[in-house]
């Protein structure tokens, strides 16, 4: 009795796929397919038929009753006559073309790319993306392979390392300033997908969306970058000189006493006098530049501690009798 089970033709075939499955063989072991059996394709889905290992045929979406008459290119693999009746053997591949969305992506290490701007940089980036299958016999010949399911959770580490790939050979060889790229993560994401786009093609897949969420430089250079972005905020290098003896004068008050400390302070506060005084030299040697703007930037030497209330209001007397 069990063998006359066991020898059963099969009759019905679909496939009810769970969420992240990418394809499925369907298990016949040894069963025969019987003429005329139901096949179930359902959206999103394609059914390959194969044998061998060589791609059969293929059905789309809908029911479709198998014959000798509708594979076609199956029966002229296996050399059937076209009133070919008994069952045959294939084996059966479905097929999901849904997109494979939510998936994460991310360097664990950092990655050394040569910048336009700043030479040799190592940057972190993380974002998201996704993909679904596009050219069915590659995927079935580099993919699936003898394999019996594929998950998008199996393909991830694969698809993360030539993702990783990608974006090196991406800011790498685009010519265009990171910066300048980082400040539009649109146009960043773009640029990263043209190349992921060709490493997905190699195993038959299409990346339908892929997205940077954050990019993060080392730490030295984002103090590098840091620095200079207050020398920009501060207006000009004497403002700047200013401010960094404001902080060494902040720094030795909050030490310890002592001689050194006291040393340290008037250091720091001869330092402060010799870059006021330079720059206040400067400034009354360019009666041209705008009295409104010299204002501002004595009020923001205020602002950060740089200077007394009573050495700006006594400035700013001087630059406003100027004022005609």
């Amino acid at each position: 009795m069990f063998d006359f089970l066991r020898k059963q033709f099969i009759d019905v075939i679909e496939w009810h796929e769970s969420p992240g499955q990418v394809a499925w063989r369907v298990p016949f072991e040894g069963h025969e397919i019987k003429n005329g059996a139901q096949l179930t394709v359902r959206d999103g889905q394609i059914a390959a038929f194969m044998n061998e290992g060589q791609l059969g045929d293929y059905f789309g979406p809908g029911l479709h009753t198998l014959e000798t008459g509708n594979l076609p290119v199956l029966t002229s693999l296996m050399n059937w006559d076209k009133g070919f009746n008994s069952p045959f053997k294939s084996d059966v591949v479905f097929v999901s073309l849904k997109e494979q969305a939510g998936l994460k992506w991310g360097t664990p290490q950092p990655v050394t790319v040569r910048d336009a701007e700043f030479g040799a940089i190592r940057l972190r980036a993380f974002g998201s993306y996704s993909f679904k299958v596009g050219d069915l016999k590659l995927f079935l010949d580099r993919v699936l392979g003898t394999t019996t399911e594929v998950w998008a959770q199996g393909l991830e580490n694969q698809l993360r390392s030539a993702i990783v790939t990608a974006m090196a050979t991406a800011l790498g060889g685009g010519g265009i300033p990171f910066l300048d790229l980082a400040a539009n993560q649109q146009k960043l994401s773009d640029a990263i997908k043209l190349e992921v786009d060709k490493a997905f093609a190699q195993w038959g897949l299409v990346c339908l969306t892929f997205y940077v969420e954050s990019v993060s430089l080392p730490d030295e250079v984002q103090a590098h970058l840091d620095k200079g972005s207050s020398m920009r905020v501060l207006g000009d290098i004497g403002s700047y000189t200013r401010f960094q003896a404001a902080e060494a004068i902040e720094a030795a008050a909050a030490s310890d006493g002592g001689v050194a400390g006291i040393g340290a302070g008037a250091a720091a506060a001869a330092a402060l006098g010799g870059a006021m005084s330079a720059s206040l030299g400067q400034a009354s040697a360019a009666p041209a530049e705008d009295p409104f703007a010299l204002l501002e930037k004595l009020h923001k030497l205020l602002t950060i501690g740089a200077i007394s209330q009573e050495e700006f209001d006594g400035k700013k007397a001087e630059i406003l009798s100027r004022v005609k």
